[in-house]
């Protein structure tokens, strides 16, 4: 093996493994924290009990409960951060972010009209995760010339994210008119999922299998991803496959999407700021940047909702309050070092 690719193997599994350890930390804790705090002495018998399939003391009871909602957090952050890597990619623009398509407003639409109907929780989850496919599937017809090739290097991808906002905006005014007429007792329900909020959030399957296979798609286009993100006028000359990739690119980003958006809501600055600290910290190679984005923001989103059900306990706040408040600095910050 060539000196370099090892040295860049080496970095790369020193990087993911201290991620790793942080992800396990950032779940300890949110699983000790809370309006009622679990002794770290109890927490090794609350773990063997629930190991055992029990919950007989209060300390066992208090950690199923955090935990369920710390691997939703997990998850739900992990997949954002991976999105917008990704979209950070396809769009070769440094503030994409997975919501900048329109695909999570073509979520909201869904979810609210189904709380505005008082349906079941799987239903709202349903009716979420179709309105997201259905913007992503009618954004891909409408602009899927713009994915193909080339033309993509020099300002091509501009017809991709007009689409996109054309197309957000529209779901805007939809999700603005159903805030306007529904009835006082849902109202409160339909912004709080409109904010993000983890609060009752089950633990699924789902989101995990879409999150695998995603990072399994993206690692194994990385070194593709370097040459499109560097190189894009000239990657196909140097044997990538551009539209492919880019399709790609696009149809992972938009499941993933989908999947963190009816999982727990509009989350916003995790897709956006985690892939930016990720760069400054590890460097811009994506064979590095996707399985470190992927664990740092998991790990995010854990801390930041465990301090939304913490710093004004026993009350709850949006985990997407905390984020966007947490976010604003931490990007303008960001932008001021990239301009240095």
């Amino acid at each position: 093996m060539h000196p370099l690719a090892a040295h860049l193997r080496h970095r790369a599994g020193l990087v993911t493994a201290g991620l790793m350890l942080a992800s396990i930390a950032s779940l300890l804790i949110a699983g000790v924290t809370g309006s009622v705090a679990i002794p770290l002495a109890d927490l090794p018998g609350a773990l063997d009990e629930l190991l055992n399939g029990r919950a007989d003391s209060l300390a066992a009871t208090l950690l199923d409960l955090r935990a369920s909602r710390a691997l939703t957090a997990f998850v739900t952050g992990a997949t954002l951060s991976l999105a917008g890597v990704m979209m950070q990619t396809l769009l070769r623009n440094p503030l994409a972010d997975p919501y900048v398509l329109g695909i999570s407003a073509g979520a909201a639409v869904g979810a609210l009209a189904a709380l505005m109907l008082m349906c079941a929780t799987w239903m709202v989850d349903l009716s979420a995760f179709a309105g997201a496919v259905a913007i992503a599937m009618l954004l891909y017809v409408l602009a899927r010339r713009d994915m193909r090739g080339g033309s993509a290097a020099e300002g091509g991808t501009a017809l991709l994210l007009l689409t996109g906002t054309i197309l957000s905006a529209a779901c805007i005014a939809l999700v603005t008119l159903m805030l306007s007429i529904a009835p006082e007792g849902r109202l409160r329900t339909m912004v709080f999922w409109l904010i993000g909020d983890l609060a009752g959030a089950p633990v699924r399957w789902l989101p995990w299998i879409v999150l695998a296979g995603a990072l399994a798609f993206a690692l194994r286009a990385a070194r593709s991803m370097n040459v499109l993100a560097l190189h894009a006028e000239a990657a196909a000359t140097l044997g990538i496959r551009v539209g492919a990739l880019r399709k790609g690119l696009f149809f992972c980003s938009g499941l993933l999407t989908a999947s963190a958006v009816t999982s727990a809501g509009s989350i916003g600055f995790v897709g956006l700021i985690v892939p930016h600290a990720c760069r400054f910290a590890f460097g811009p190679d994506h064979r590095v940047l996707i399985p470190a984005a992927t664990l740092a923001g998991g790990a995010y989103l854990v801390l930041a909702d465990t301090l939304a059900r913490t710093v004004i306990a026993p009350q709850q706040l949006p985990v997407g309050v905390v984020t966007a408040l947490v976010g604003t600095p931490v990007f303008l910050y960001q932008l001021h070092r990239l301009r240095k």
